[in-house]
């Protein structure tokens, strides 16, 4: 019986979510499966990978053939990386305990690399938050600006213009009342 390892779509519209299972091969995309693998969900940044390595691993050994996503997948978890290199054991150009070391060091670099991009995404969501709030600060302020100008009493206005008035008018009438009195006598 021909096995592939592949993905069974679950989810919503517009919002999948696959299992990564072992099925064969004539069996419907969504039909019977021989033994679920793991899960894959492409709606989070980075993508949400849950595989268990072990019997996936076995599953590639016995021959069961990943389809183009499925070997991304397992590309990108190290299945196929670990496979490489237990054949060179077999073949005898490593040992045990180099491809051990091999796979660990690959494994630690790959976490870095996801890792870096987490915090990546994370530093732009913060960046684009505070941007954000800046500029509802800022707009907020305008508008409580605007908002003080048109609400602010015209009355109050008007008196303080009069009063600068009055103190005019006082001026140039008491020069007049002064020549005035100095006309009478």
């Amino acid at each position: 019986m021909a096995t592939k390892i592949r993905l069974q779509r679950f989810g919503k519209k517009g919002n999948p979510f696959f299992h990564v299972v072992v099925a064969d091969s004539r069996s419907p995309r969504d039909g019977k499966f021989i033994e679920r693998l793991g899960s894959y969900n492409p709606n989070t940044n980075p993508a949400t990978i849950e595989i268990n390595f072990e019997k996936t691993l076995d599953w590639v050994n016995k021959g069961a053939e990943p389809t183009d996503t499925c070997r991304a997948i397992l590309s990108y978890k190290g299945v196929l990386y670990k496979k490489h290199l237990e054949g060179g054991v077999k073949k005898g150009a490593l040992t045990s305990e180099q491809a051990d070391a091999k796979f660990e060091e690959w494994l630690s670099a790959k976490d870095g690399k996801i890792e870096g991009k987490k915090d990546g995404l994370t530093k732009s969501k913060d960046e684009v938050r505070k941007a954000a709030l800046a500029a509802e600060a800022k707009k907020n302020a305008d508008r409580a600006a605007a908002l003080a100008i048109k609400n602010a009493p015209v009355e109050e206005e008007v008196v303080e213009e009069e009063a600068p008035a009055a103190e005019a008018e006082t001026e140039t009438e008491a020069p007049a009342t002064e020549e005035n009195t100095e006309e009478q006598a």
